[in-house]
């Protein structure tokens, strides 16, 4: 059986990537590639993008065949590492370890993306007037919070020793 570290890693992360795979789907299925759906006019759009780099379009322009290899090794690498760093989280360190948990769940969505297109599904567009933020998704999302908890305890010194 597993331990209850386990078990929240196992529900926030998997609560991640079944949403993440989910919203991904109905993108494809429903929003033509390049379209858009305007939600809050002047303001969020829903739209399908492919994202065949980084965070915000990194290494977009290499060979598809090296920017694969490289992502997919970077990925692997980082989920890795995540895990790693969830697996010696004391337990009183439990939205730190949330937190490790959320990038875990957004790192395996996108790597999901990568393995089955090689490249990634964006459709969440914000903007003001023509300052567009680039477009992301919910892993995306999760990673970004969980990033934000980490620098949070990082530096307000809350982390274990």
């Amino acid at each position: 059986m597993l331990k209850n570290k386990y078990i929240k890693l196992v529900v926030i992360a998997g609560a991640v990537i079944l949403l993440d795979q989910f919203t991904k789907g109905l993108i494809l299925r429903y929003l033509p590639f390049n379209n858009n759906l305007s939600v809050i006019d002047g303001f969020f759009n829903i739209v399908h993008i492919h994202n065949p780099g980084g965070a915000f379009g990194l290494m977009a322009n290499l060979s598809p065949t090296l920017r694969s290899i490289i992502f997919l090794f970077i990925s692997s690498l980082a989920v890795g590492l995540i895990f790693y760093f969830y697996k010696k989280t004391p337990a009183q360190y439990s939205l730190l370890a949330a937190a490790f948990a959320l990038i875990f769940g957004g790192a395996i969505g996108n790597l999901i993306d990568r393995i089955r297109f090689g490249m990634v599904i964006d459709f969440l567009d914000f903007y003001i007037g023509d300052l567009h933020w680039p477009a992301f998704n919910i892993a995306d999302s999760a990673i970004s919070i969980g990033i934000g908890i980490f620098l949070y305890h990082l530096i307000f010194k809350q982390m274990p020793e």
